[in-house]
């Protein structure tokens, strides 16, 4: 039996390009474990409180600029980015944040919306170790009103990502 995408994307919630880099990757079945929410999740503390889930089971995708280049990290809720470790990783002069319509240039996608692949462009993906700390990680399903589940393992290789250790230290 055949299954019109488009339905599925519209009962879903998903973001229509993410829904078709799931069918492309052989996930179009985690459409159906797609949760779509009637209030924004579009940072990771409402993203856990919403699914119910501990903070560092959110996976956020992150666009920085290493020297101009987007590049796409991928991070646990509970922790932030140490940009320093994101520049000597990449061998990269400067890194910084990007404006929002670099982020949606880059990704297709809003800030608080990004998922973890299915972007308009490719773009070089580093994955913090912090994600393999857990079986299920969730991540944004395009939408800031819309996650998936997956487990980390797979997410990350889906996703093309390089396994670093990009987080902040706490002192």
């Amino acid at each position: 039996m055949t299954t019109n995408p488009s339905q599925d994307t519209a009962d879903s919630g998903a973001h229509p390009r993410f829904a078709e880099a799931l069918d492309t990757l052989g996930l179009g079945m985690l459409l159906g474990e797609v949760r779509r929410f009637p209030e924004a999740t579009r940072t990771a503390t409402e993203a856990a409180a919403a699914i119910g889930c501990e903070l560092s089971q959110i996976c956020k995708s992150l666009i920085f600029a290493a020297d101009g280049v987007p590049v796409l990290v991928l991070m646990d809720g509970a922790s932030r980015v140490d940009v320093e470790r994101v520049r000597q990783e990449l061998g990269a002069d400067k890194v910084t944040r990007p404006r929002a319509d670099v982020v949606r240039e880059t990704t297709g996608y809003a800030i608080g919306g990004v998922p973890p692949f299915g972007h308009r462009t490719k773009t070089r993906v580093l994955a913090d170790r912090s994600l393999l700390e857990h079986d299920v990680v969730w991540a944004a399903a395009g939408t800031p009103y819309t996650v998936f589940p997956m487990d980390p393992k797979s997410l990350i290789a889906h996703a093309d990502g390089n396994l670093v250790d990009v987080r902040e230290q706490s002192a």
